[in-house]
């Protein structure tokens, strides 16, 4: 039986090269649909073999501080993940090719947890100075 729930943003892109071809939006309730279902729907992805396309879908809220900052996206082909180009508010545009990099709130994620560690690391050495200290 389908169920009618919120629907996070789903991306179809190409194996190859990362190139998104269709995508949906975020949809506040909805049914779920399958590949095949998107492919007799979507017309954009009528001129592709369905095996040379590769289907994302993310929860719902998924990366949206990305999505809101982002200048553009793209999946990596090697790797599968998303990945962001975000405008650099002290350089002016280039015409340089963007530099796609991870969503910014996951370096964020592993910004925090390397800052614990190193806090967590000095406070040990901290400790030990004390110890010896005496």
């Amino acid at each position: 039986m389908k169920v009618i729930e919120p629907l996070g943003r789903r991306f179809f892109w190409v194996k190859s090269t990362g190139n998104i071809v269709a995508q949906r939006g975020e949809m506040s309730a909805g049914i779920e649909s399958t590949k095949e279902e998107d492919f007799a729907v979507y017309v954009e992805l009528s001129q592709y073999d369905p095996d040379a396309i590769e289907m994302t879908t993310f929860e719902p809220g998924q990366y949206a501080e990305d999505f809101k900052r982002a200048k553009e996206w793209r999946f990596n082909p090697h790797t599968g993940l998303i990945e962001f180009f975000y405008n650099d508010p002290n350089k002016p545009e280039s015409e340089d090719s963007p530099m796609y990099q991870r969503p910014l709130t996951e370096e964020i994620i592993n910004l925090k947890a390397a800052d614990l560690v190193n806090k967590e690391a000095i406070a040990l050495l901290f400790e030990m100075q004390l110890k010896g200290g005496n």
